[in-house]
């Protein structure tokens, strides 16, 4: 049932999070709309089943589709007010608009749904579940653009759950919620407003743990957040072992259970890298206290409470994450199977992840080999530019706006300008 006295929040995108989002804030009181592209699709209950997995490698079938099997422990049911695809439906009653899509998508649904935006509220709070890549550099190109003066933007650092799809528009699972959860806000002291009318209503109210954590800056989500140094990491290691390729679906590992010591020290090379670019960051702006900018391991000790000593045994014994399977393509019977090039692992985490944190090390002067090592591998694989002559490329990342996150797509050319 609705409570007149919650905020009315509309889901952007159908993403994993958003079968979880709306049955969370429905059953919390919360009138829930939703914007996508396939209205169709969707129906107006939702549940979310909160699930223990399993690490038996067994499969459960969800109408057409095969899942990880589980046990559930409770149905969380949610309904949506309006389903549109039309912004006007469902973006003008909102309080708080909160995006559940890949990361390269955040410019463009922005651009879309800000005209509609509400300006005669007090404030209206647009935000994302994860927050890489500069959110707040891409909110305030869309407040200038369209001259708004009431937006709160907010991103949280990780998504505060390990969840899924189990069928689309209606179902997902919920495997559990990190120990503590991050998000950035801007302006900073909007914090306290937000927990109390979204963020305690998707993490304390379900689960026993997830209390959210105010960062800082945005920048400290931008340059730790995990998915852009777990997911590159892998990836790369499994180029490096295996050229990206098996014969046979039964060979291809699982992406985290069969976690080998190549990928971790892909992985590990890559968050040094970050790191020097970390460090960098703290003595340019040493005002901020950056306390959750924070290398993978120790990340992962604050968010999971866990006492992991080394990157292969946090991400292979993961029961949260054991049966999440390696994205490849089919390419024949000649052929086999082969890494998936164009899915978000390469297409978010890679110029809206590492590649800003490779321009950020580059104004500030932190040489970044391994990263520079994965751009260079990707970029040849997917025939993208990202760097020339030992510099980000910005004729050629610029070309296009929405191609990658940089700063300088944003019009911030200053690394100085790079805090909200």
């Amino acid at each position: 049932m609705i409570d007149e006295s919650k905020s009315v929040v509309t889901v952007v995108g159908g993403g994993n999070s958003a079968h979880v989002l709306i049955p969370f804030l429905s059953a919390s009181g919360h009138k829930v709309n939703l914007l996508t592209r396939r209205p169709e699709a969707w129906r107006r209950v939702v549940t979310c089943e909160l699930q223990r997995p399993s690490r038996k490698k067994e499969m459960a079938s969800y109408g057409s589709v095969n899942h990880p099997s589980a046990e559930t422990l409770q149905k969380v049911k949610g309904t949506l007010n309006v389903i549109s695809s039309d912004p006007v439906d469902v973006i003008p009653e909102a309080d708080v608009v909160v995006l559940c899509m890949p990361v390269h998508q955040y410019r463009d649904a922005l651009n879309r749904l800000a005209p509609y935006l509400n300006r005669t509220k007090k404030e209206v709070f647009v935000g994302t579940v994860y927050g890489q890549a500069g959110f707040n550099w891409m909110v305030h190109e869309a407040e200038q653009k369209f001259q708004l003066a009431n937006v709160c933007a907010f991103a949280i650092g990780l998504i505060p759950w390990i969840c899924r799809t189990m069928e689309y528009g209606s179902l997902g699972a919920n495997y559990g919620s990190k120990a503590v959860n991050v998000a950035a806000v801007t302006p900073r002291n909007k914090f306290d407003r937000l927990r109390e009318i979204f963020l305690d209503d998707i993490s304390t109210r379900w689960h026993d743990k997830g209390e959210f954590q105010q960062a800082c800056s945005f920048l400290s989500l931008t340059l730790s957040v995990d998915n852009q140094i777990v997911h590159p990491g892998r990836c790369y290691g499994l180029w490096k072992r295996y050229g990206g390729k098996w014969a046979t679906e039964e060979e291809i590992p699982f992406f985290y259970a069969d976690f080998d010591d190549v990928s971790a020290e892909c992985m590990r090379l890559l968050d040094a890298d970050y790191s020097k670019v970390r460090d960098a960051v703290r003595q340019k702006f040493p005002e901020r206290d950056f306390k959750y900018m924070l290398d993978y391991l120790n990340l992962e000790r604050v968010t999971h409470k866990s006492s992991n000593v080394n990157i292969k045994d946090s991400l292979k014994n993961s029961e949260q994450l054991a049966l999440i399977k390696t994205p490849t393509v089919y390419l024949g019977q000649e052929n086999g199977y082969q890494l998936n090039y164009g899915c978000r692992f390469f297409t978010d985490d890679i110029p809206y992840g590492v590649l800003v944190a490779r321009w950020v090390g580059q104004e500030l002067g932190v040489a970044t080999p391994f990263i520079d090592e994965i751009c260079q591998c990707v970029g040849t694989i997917r025939d993208e530019t990202y760097l020339k002559d030992g510099k980000v490329d910005l004729e050629y990342c610029l070309a296009n706006p929405s191609l990658t996150g940089i700063p300088p797509a944003y019009g911030i050319n200053d690394v100085m300008d790079i805090l909200d």
